[in-house]
């Protein structure tokens, strides 16, 4: 039996929680992925014990509580690709909203009363033209966006009815891989512009398209806030430290306050990789705002929030390092 803090983290054997995983053990504590491994990856469970099952699954959750002395949790298991919640809003509700109360049910039944949430930019919906800060209104665009701000007014009514603290951090588009080439960004299907670009340079997508080029923004596509994963995983180790020395929690945006547009991306990779990005122009999908970039003000203030891997370059040569290395090539460069 360890003696480091066990912490529960749900959906642990994907892209996000991996990393979060591995920024855990990095910083003493010892965590316990929780996955039904259906879009998560066996070999990306390297820094803890693995426990397969459902997040909707009370008894299972609670079986795993008490086997491991779970001090805290981090929640990522929920579906997660926009332009699917619009197709199939009902997958969402279910998998993040019923799912998110199946295991405060089980926290609440251990007394394990401290919580990490993984939540989104998209809860802005179509927000300002600004950075966005907390306080900005929340009118979501998507399912995937509404699913995750249910889960947010959950979160707020269980810390003042039982005392349940919670932090909800609404990161924008996380990106890039681990420096050491061990766990990076991989789907199946990959719906994610920079992974998808990169793959599409590989041979691996033929079809890689651009949605939109009539949105306000100066270039006409649509212009996003990227924060590189090993700055987002920093940020839940903050979070739990933070539950830890007693806070009750609250609701921070995770982004670096510098939006890019699809077309500086794809030059971005270019730039790095001396390869143009074959696309076609298709356009806009439902649910897709024009702008989202976060003012990351308050987290700088409480959790010491400082991303050090986020410019562009380090994103798209980390990202493009594991590409390399998890999706050999097939096919020519496009130079």
């Amino acid at each position: 039996m360890t003696t480091r803090p066990s912490i529960l983290v749900t959906g642990g054997a994907g892209y996000i929680g991996s990393h979060c995983c591995k920024a855990l053990s990095e910083a003493g504590y010892n965590p316990v992925c929780f996955d039904n491994f259906s879009t998560g990856h066996p070999h990306f469970v390297k820094w803890g014990p693995a426990v397969k099952g459902d997040v909707r699954d009370v008894e299972a959750l609670a079986e795993t509580f008490r086997t491991h002395d779970i001090f805290a949790v981090m929640h990522f298991a929920a579906s997660s690709a926009v332009g699917e919640s619009v197709i199939n809003p009902e997958q969402y509700y279910a998998n993040n909203v019923i799912g998110s109360l199946a295991l405060l049910r089980a926290m609440r039944d251990v007394q394990c009363m401290q919580l990490v949430f993984s939540s989104t930019g998209a809860v802005y919906g179509n927000a300002s033209r600004e950075p966005i800060r907390e306080d900005s209104a929340c009118e979501p665009v998507n399912p995937y966006g509404s699913s995750k701000r249910m889960i947010e007014q959950i979160l707020s009514d269980y810390r003042k009815a039982y005392r349940l603290h919670s932090v909800c951090l609404r990161y924008f588009n996380a990106s890039g891989a681990d420096p050491s080439g061990l766990i990076g960004e991989l789907r199946d299907p990959e719906t994610h512009l920079i992974p998808r670009a990169m793959m599409a340079l590989q041979g691996h997508v033929a079809d890689f398209a651009v949605f939109g080029d009539d949105y306000d923004t100066p270039d006409g596509t649509a212009v996003r806030d990227y924060i590189h994963v090993t700055d987002l995983a920093t940020a839940h180790v903050s979070a739990i430290k933070l539950l830890a020395e007693g806070h009750e929690g609250g609701i921070y945006n995770l982004g670096t306050g510098q939006g890019y547009s699809v077309r500086e991306i794809l030059a971005a990779i270019a730039a790095q990789t001396a390869r143009n990005v074959p696309f076609v122009l298709r356009g806009r999908r439902d649910g897709d705002p024009p702008i989202l970039v976060a003012s990351p003000k308050a987290a700088e203030r409480e959790l010491g929030f400082q991303p050090v891997h986020s410019d562009l370059a380090t994103i798209i040569r980390s990202a493009w390092s594991w590409h390399c290395k998890a999706h050999p090539a097939i096919g020519p460069a496009s130079l």
